[in-house]
């Protein structure tokens, strides 16, 4: 739901949440909540009761869009205010058969939407212009984890933050480009060498770049092994005492 229908046909008709639109593993459905609005000349916001600077969006089109929709959904504000979006929010959503996205603009909305809505969404702290890109955002993080989107299964499980931990490096051809090489352990054919070599990439990317994810990261007993040759192998600002 939103004001700016427009701004939502790119990033829905492309690459997988396109694909899997196409395919009928998701159904997207974009509202234009001027089409609720009560006056001949659409106005869905207007100055803030006691004063202060921009404009806040009404109450009535936001319900009125809400009331046309069916029964059902999880109905979820894209605002400042909201929970921080993560991947945890996302697997949880992604399990979920109907969800509904208010996107705020302007100033925000009028404080009577928020009866009437089951959750509040942030992607962080930081300001936009309105809620769009944030319901892009969380739709792409969704979509991606529905069975079968993504053509292979385990894809989603390898990403960044799927397990709590940032994916390691990735190579592809060539072999060699000006001078930096593919590490040899991915050309030796030895599947358990590989696995094992990756883990610790990404255990040691974490604790280089984002040490305060290993806090709640499920991490099995040779994660833990890894993770204490990394500390022993140093090399790095961020000190063990931050991942203790």
């Amino acid at each position: 739901m939103t004001l700016f229908p427009e701004m939502f046909r790119g990033p829905f008709d492309c690459s997988i949440v396109g694909r899997a639109r196409d395919s009928g593993l998701i159904k997207l459905n974009v509202h234009n909540i001027r089409d609720f609005a009560l006056d001949k000349h659409r106005v869905t916001d207007d100055v803030p009761y006691g004063g202060g600077p921009g404009m806040v969006m009404k109450v009535e089109p936001i319900m009125g869009a809400l009331r046309s929709l069916p029964d059902g959904g999880l109905r979820i504000l894209m605002c400042p205010q909201g929970e921080v979006f993560s991947q945890e929010i996302a697997v949880y959503l992604s399990g979920l058969p109907h969800l509904v996205l208010i996107c705020g603009h302007y100033e925000g909305v009028d404080e009577r939407v928020r009866s009437a809505v089951d959750r509040e969404i942030s992607i962080g702290d930081y300001v936009l212009t309105g809620g769009e890109i944030p319901a892009m955002v969380v739709v792409d993080a969704v979509v991606r984890l529905i069975p079968g989107v993504l053509g292979k299964e385990r894809s989603s499980l390898q990403d960044s933050f799927a397990d709590g931990l940032l994916e390691g490096p990735q190579y592809t051809r060539p072999r060699e480009f000006e001078g930096m090489a593919v590490p040899e352990v991915l050309l030796s054919g030895h599947h358990e060498m590989i696995r094992k070599w990756r883990r610790k990439q990404a255990l040691k990317r974490t604790v280089m770049q984002r040490p305060d994810l290993l806090k709640k990261a499920r991490l099995t007993p040779e994660d833990q092994g890894l993770l204490q040759e990394i500390l022993k192998e140093g090399g790095w600002d961020s000190g063990p005492s931050e991942i203790s």
